[in-house]
């Protein structure tokens, strides 16, 4: 009797927690229903053009289904790296997405420790307001600010130079200033709001190791060096590891709408490459053998990275 008592004590708790699972969603279920909108979104918008990654080993001709074309194999990432016009735009992509690690990357984290030492409340709202109001901008727009800015003919910067009798500089057109201009407008565009992040990290550390640094005597300036940074590492290497991991995308909207065929050989990147050779040339087959080493790189810049601060620091997104 106890044997057969002790076989239905094991079922029920077999049982138990797939019918606790289901009764909580059936309990929850209005709330489980607001994810379907969300789960729809990426299952078709995200997973299922995933299948449109085989014709970059296809001869795949503009119309046709996705299966019946010519199978080619890793033809198409031959070309790729045969390609001269797809080499520059590699190089340019590396160089702007590195100089924006190097100054863009630090830059919300210096206006984020600015913002935490300013006491006055509603000069601190209204800096953060005129920081973070850029971010809503479209490129478009900041496009047409920044031409209208340093237009040869009649922009604001070429004017008070011309007032002060010097000749004016044509930024836009001149190949040495172009990738600072895009460096430049894309840390005034989004340092604002990226420092959130860190804001929201330094609310995160513990008040009481401030009050103990005040005790021995820190200043705010220690308090800054041996308290708040030491309390956002772990942040600033989830977004270093993060950004890294897309150092390939140098921003194709701010790229469309600044570049030129002045700078040209100095501002194509990877991104504003396949959009002229897949939705202009027609090209489907190369675009997306160059999108798919992009994501391939990506993904091993963030596992490398990931590993890599694991073991330095004992922190990783995973």
């Amino acid at each position: 009797m106890s044997t057969v008592t002790t076989a239905n004590t094991k079922m029920a708790n077999r049982l138990k927690p797939k019918d606790s699972l289901l009764k909580y969603i059936w309990k929850n279920r209005f709330m489980y229903s607001m994810m379907l909108l969300p789960l729809l979104y990426y299952i078709i918008f995200e997973y299922i053009p995933i299948y449109g990654i085989s014709i970059a080993f296809q001869d795949y001709i503009p119309g046709s289904p996705f299966i019946g074309n010519k199978w080619i194999g890793f033809k198409n990432f031959e070309l790729i790296f045969s390609s001269r016009p797809f080499m520059e735009a590699l190089r340019n992509t590396l160089l702007i997405s590195f100089y924006k690690i190097i100054f863009g990357f630090p830059f919300p984290i210096i206006i984020a420790l600015l913002l935490n030492e300013i006491r006055a409340v509603k000069f601190k709202k209204v800096v953060q307001t005129a920081i973070y109001f850029p971010h809503f901008i479209s490129w478009v727009i900041v496009g047409a600010i920044i031409l209208s800015m340093f237009s040869v003919n009649d922009g604001l910067f070429n004017m008070i130079i011309k007032s002060t009798g010097m000749q004016s500089v044509n930024i836009m057109g001149n190949p040495k200033y172009f990738r600072a201009l895009l460096v430049l407008s894309s840390m005034w565009k989004e340092a604002g709001m990226n420092s959130i992040i860190y804001l929201a990290a330094i609310a995160g550390v513990d008040v009481q190791v401030y009050e103990a640094a005040i005790i021995d005597g820190a200043s705010r300036w220690q308090q800054m060096k041996y308290v708040t940074l030491p309390g956002i590492a772990s942040t600033v290497v989830i977004i270093f590891i993060l950004q890294l991991g897309s150092i390939l995308s140098a921003g194709l909207e701010q790229t469309l709408v600044l570049l030129n065929p002045m700078v040209a050989g100095v501002g194509e990147n990877i991104d504003t490459y396949v959009y002229k050779v897949g939705l202009k040339q027609g090209d489907y087959s190369f675009s997306t053998a160059v999108g798919l080493f992009k994501s391939a790189v990506g993904y091993v810049l963030i596992m490398g990275t990931n590993r890599l601060s694991k073991k330095v620091r004992g922190e990783s997104i995973f």
